[in-house]
């Protein structure tokens, strides 16, 4: 469990020990962000075959709205009162996203990204039952925005495996 960030006294009427849970919850999900940030921002650089113009520019857009989110969890945490991890190593020991060492053909690309963002929606969703406990309700937004965009994603990426 993250420890609190010294500093001021917070009391935002969430208590300490529902405030790291919550944090704890949204390190995981945004170990998991960065890491399928990664793999989508990989695959658009690597991407090939016939659907290289399409995939090049989905990917991008899907990378792009990763990165943007990672600063709204990484904000979160710290206005719970934690730090944010950002270190590889950090990450590496939270994350549920299966690194890809080689480069995929395409199909391959767009399972792992379906996969991908199933896991985080997963990841997302682990993470309500401490925002509901503590009365979070700034946290439950933010995953019920996730979710939507998670399993949209992964509906749109499946869909071009039919």
């Amino acid at each position: 469990m993250a420890k609190p960030a010294k500093s001021v006294m917070i009391d935002i009427g969430i208590d300490e020990k529902d405030r790291a849970a919550i944090a704890d919850g949204l390190s995981r999900l945004l170990a998991d962000t960065f890491g399928l940030y990664q793999k989508t921002h990989s695959f658009h650089w690597n991407v090939t075959g016939p659907m290289f113009n399409t995939l090049h520019a989905m990917f991008m857009e899907q990378y792009t709205e990763l990165w943007n989110a990672l600063d709204e969890i990484a904000e979160r945490i710290r206005a719970l009162g934690f730090p944010a991890p950002g270190s590889s190593g950090q990450y590496a020991k939270l994350t549920t996203i299966k690194e890809e060492q080689g480069v995929p053909p395409a199909m391959d690309m767009i399972r792992q990204l379906v996969e991908g963002h199933e896991a985080v929606a997963r990841t997302a969703r682990k993470v309500f039952a401490a925002a509901e406990k503590g009365g979070d309700e700034p946290t439950a937004d933010l995953l019920t925005q996730r979710l939507q965009i998670h399993e949209k994603t992964a509906w749109m990426l499946r869909s071009m495996l039919e």
